[in-house]
């Protein structure tokens, strides 16, 4: 019995197009991160000092943007299952900058919390996950080469826009700065995306649609899915909460904002620099033990900040440290579904399992702020924090197969359920 179209193993990259899209993607991606991510660290004091809203309300209102996002995920993932990337790229990059216009133009907290919103349904279209799906489709076997390229570049994001937008912000104020970013985010990602994102599209899955939902909902059902879908969402909390907390630690260590917006820029030289040892490291490794061996690095390299006060130096270093430990488990976010369940229902099986890791990121600020006075101040919540990703790492390692099994199922049919053993 034939399943229709050929399984992504049997694809190859398409050429000259496959590349134009992951050139404009690594620009996009790397420039909606810093527009729609990592210009709100620096900018959220600024903002407080300047309205007198209470800075916990403003990082909820941001937190409630991922949640929005996370929401949004699977919509967007099944839009662009059936459309492609080109379109919904193109809407979420113009909705993004127009939500930023917003923020900067917002006469009160209402209309500001608003904006976040509209933001969060621009950031499901434009974060990682869609141009993952959108590289796996294009670059099949080859997939973890692109993947790694566009999260290197990507891994700039915090180091371009964190001091970029530091100066912005005191040349212009902070609503200035983000109709700078809003206009950067308008005349880069819209038309990059109109424009690049063209190579072939197919739905992905078989052409018998009832079987595509059998082995969806079986893998989806699957105690494997849902541990590693654990383990990350563990890791992700602490990374994100960690960017996003380390401008008010080193604020109550005595630095100042351009120190901090330099460490946060730091952190994504630092995620560059651990993509680089991706490649080498899926050589060796099976998906499971890889995936705990990355989140015991993010909870080394918090639990050292935690407890590196200074000089700043020593705290570039800590912050590098996890910016290193970030851009893997960024790769090992990208790369689980295939590596556990193949290419051919990555779209969807990815659009589930990034909804609870896009939820987790947008705790990740409300609780970091939440937990400081409770316990005393940003280490002890880093510490907290590290402990969560050494629990991510058990729940890995008890989620299987073992690296042999794994090796096993690369040499067996495509059926993701006879893979798995489900």
């Amino acid at each position: 019995m034939t399943h229709g179209r050929p399984h992504a193993p049997d694809r190859t990259p398409a050429g000259t197009d496959a590349r134009r899209a992951l050139a404009a993607l690594c620009v996009t991606v790397t420039t909606s991160q810093g527009v729609l991510f990592y210009a709100f660290p620096v900018l959220a004091p600024a903002i407080a000092v300047d309205n007198c809203w209470p800075l916990p309300v403003i990082i909820a209102l941001f937190s409630g943007s991922q949640v929005m996002a996370g929401v949004c995920g699977p919509f967007v993932a099944r839009w662009l299952r059936l459309r492609g990337p080109r379109t919904v790229m193109t809407v979420a990059a113009l909705l993004g900058a127009l939500a930023v216009a917003g923020l900067a133009l917002a006469p009160n907290l209402w209309v500001f919390g608003v904006a976040w919103q509209v933001a969060g349904i621009a950031v499901a279209g434009l974060s990682y996950p869609p141009a993952f799906a959108a590289l796996t489709r294009w670059y099949g076997p080859h997939r973890v080469r692109a993947l790694t390229v566009l999260t290197l570049v990507g891994g700039l994001a915090s180091t371009v826009f964190a001091p970029l937008t530091a100066a912005l912000e005191a040349q212009v104020g902070w609503r200035g700065a983000y109709l700078v970013l809003a206009l950067i985010l308008a005349l880069v990602a819209v038309p990059l995306h109109a424009g690049a994102l063209t190579p072939r599209w197919e739905p992905d899955g078989t052409d018998d649609p009832a079987r595509d939902r059998t082995v969806v909902r079986a893998v989806v059902g699957s105690g494997a899915f849902w541990a590693l879908t654990t383990a990350l969402a563990l890791g992700t909390l602490t990374v994100y909460a960690v960017v996003v907390g380390i401008v008010p630690l080193m604020d109550e260590r005595g630095f100042g904002t351009t120190q901090a917006a330099w460490a946060l820029g730091v952190v994504g030289v630092g995620q560059v620099l651990g993509r680089l040892v991706y490649g080498p490291l899926t050589r060796i490794s099976g998906t499971v033990h890889r995936i705990a061996v990355v989140l015991l690095a993010c909870a080394g390299a918090t639990v050292l900040l935690a407890l590196v006060s200074g000089p700043l130096f020593l705290v570039m270093v800590a912050a590098a440290l996890v910016g290193a430990a970030r851009g893997v488990l960024t790769l090992l976010q990208a790369t689980a579904v295939a590596d556990r369940w193949g290419e051919e229902h990555y779209t969807t099986l990815n659009g589930i399992m990034h909804t609870p890791l896009m939820l987790t990121m947008a705790l990740a600020p409300g609780a970091c702020a939440f937990l400081a006075g409770p316990l005393g101040g940003y280490p002890a919540v880093f510490l907290l924090l590290g402990g969560l990703s050494v629990l991510g790492a058990l729940v890995a390692l008890a989620s299987g197969p073992s690296r042999g099994r794994a090796a096993h199922r690369d040499t067996v049919g495509p059926d993701p359920l006879h893979r798995e053993g489900l």
